[in-house]
């Protein structure tokens, strides 16, 4: 028999700020907080200053990337926000993450060089620190959470972009659900303010320039730096339920079979009640968000990249974040989460008020 999963802890910092009531002021409707000069013609939502150094002892916070930090913080909010610090022992953590910074000053060089193949390889080879390659390691975040906050159940990090954070939430889910977890920490990080992350993209001609639009007048990608984490417990242990996660779900392929896909996730999601807000997790790449409209057939009552920018790993589990406060705060009874990726996965969560 599957059991009921409620979402108990709500972790979400970003260019807001942080916390619950910052969030939910957001869900009303509020401008975004952006830096357009910085990586222009790129504007991105950049980090504030926030207080790592009060969560995270100095030795450790030494040995950490900002995205590291970020994603450390995050998880501590939510393991606060419900209440759960007596139990970070029993706690199973899935993080979604990418790679931790390149040398984005040696892709400088190369890039102004513009080298032909053997000189760029000799370049990569001299200029590379043999430290740089420990630092790219995704799973470093999941250690962190673990050493800091004492989580001290089993450990997952996904790594796949924008899907990893929806597949981080739907094994989270599915573990709780099937009694195979009492208690899980899921969610993830991303640093908008990356050279080497704004250069890999823009090549890819997927990036927004020029002054920002909202969703859907957008057709590219505006980064946002965040940190999203959720507490998930089975509802009849849970002490403080907040919302339920009634259902989550995934695909991923080729891209051009994105709305099929989409179409089917959605067709096998609960019924949705009147008044039920639904909220996007659209990247802003044209053919992603374009497909991902399609699909759902509906004006979304919130992108949630409007807001918080595109969170890449942590973009699905942010989008769920801002439901479960809505739902939370009393603002609604049942939210719709959807997203795709801006080159593949699909996913779609449906959120309800506890009974």
């Amino acid at each position: 028999m599957m059991r009921p999963v409620a979402i108990t802890g709500i972790g979400i910092a970003s260019s807001h700020g942080e916390g619950r009531a910052v969030h939910a002021a957001l869900l009303g409707g509020a401008p975004p907080v952006l830096d357009e000069l910085r990586f222009a013609p790129h504007p991105v939502h950049p980090l504030p200053a926030l207080p790592f150094e009060a969560a995270i002892p100095r030795r450790e916070m030494r040995q950490m990337e900002q995205w590291q930090r970020l994603g450390v913080y995050a998880a501590g909010l939510a393991i606060d926000d419900g209440g759960l610090r007596e139990r970070v022992a029993e706690m199973d953590l899935l993080v979604a993450a990418g790679g931790g910074e390149r040398d984005w000053k040696l892709d400088e060089q190369i890039l102004t060089a513009a080298p032909g193949e053997v000189e760029r390889h000799r370049m990569l080879l001299d200029g590379l620190r043999p430290t740089l390659f420990l630092a790219q390691l995704s799973n470093l975040m999941a250690g962190s959470i673990s050493i800091v906050h004492n989580v001290a159940g089993s450990s997952r990090t996904f790594l796949g972009e924008e899907i990893s954070g929806a597949e981080a939430l739907r094994v989270a889910a599915a573990r709780v659900a099937t009694a195979t977890s009492d208690l899980c920490l899921v969610g993830g990080a991303f640093i908008s303010e990356r050279p080497e992350v704004l250069l890999l993209f823009a090549m890819g001609g997927v990036l927004h320039a020029g002054p920002w639009v909202p969703l859907p007048e957008r057709r590219g990608m505006v980064f946002g730096s965040a940190g999203a984490f959720l507490t998930l417990e089975p509802l009849e242990r849970a002490a403080k339920p907040q919302a339920i996660l009634r259902h989550v779900a995934t695909d991923q392929g080729r891209p051009e079979g994105r709305v099929a896909r989409l179409s089917a996730l959605l067709a096998a999601t609960p019924a949705r009640q009147p008044g039920c807000l639904v909220i996007s997790t659209a990247s802003g790449a044209e053919a992603a968000t374009r497909d991902e409209l399609a699909a759902l057939g509906v004006t979304p009552d919130l992108f949630s990249a409007d807001i918080l920018g595109h969170l890449v790993e942590p973009a699905f589990p942010a989008g769920v974040a801002l439901g479960a406060i809505a739902i939370a705060e009393g603002r609604a009874k049942q939210v719709l989460v959807t997203g795709a990726g801006q080159w593949r996965g699909e996913a779609v969560a449906l959120l309800e008020a506890p009974p």
